[in-house]
């Protein structure tokens, strides 16, 4: 039994010497440098980006203004980069069983994918348009259930 194997067909003259790579690389190079320059001068003007942007997460609250999170730990689950910590406590409240009483994202871990507000059975987390992460250590950017709510 024979194999064909695919050989790659000779490259001509010109091709060899590389000149039509070149000549396009100088043609992008020169249409880089005399389009329309786009300079936001940075905390008074602030960037526009499209709707669906995922930046820092916040925890929403119900219509009681009591969090919404039932601490089923689903977003923890579906999180590729396990940078969610939930531990619950119990409540006696009517509509839930428990509430988290521990509730962290580290920002710095998260890779922004969204997976945890897709996983989300009862919309309790959120991504907001907000990119402005500023801290001097890293444990400012633990984010926990306070800050998150604060969001």
């Amino acid at each position: 039994m024979a194999i064909n194997v695919a050989r790659s067909k000779k490259l001509t003259f010109a091709e060899r010497l590389y000149l039509p790579a070149i000549i396009s690389g100088l043609k992008l190079t020169l249409r880089h440098m005399f389009s329309k320059k786009v300079t936001l001068q940075y905390p008074e003007e602030q960037r526009e980006f499209m709707p669906n942007y995922r930046g820092v997460h916040r925890l929403n609250k119900d219509g009681a203004d009591r969090i919404k999170c039932v601490a089923c730990e689903m977003c923890a689950s579906a999180c590729p980069a396990n940078c969610i910590t939930i531990q619950a406590t119990e409540v006696d409240w009517e509509d839930r069983d428990k509430i988290p009483k521990i509730f962290e994202i580290d920002e710095l871990k998260c890779i922004y994918c969204g997976y945890c507000v897709e996983a989300c059975p009862k919309d309790a987390i959120s991504m907001t348009g907000r990119y402005h992460m500023v801290a001097r250590d890293r444990e400012d950017l633990v984010f926990g259930l306070d800050k998150l709510l604060s969001i």
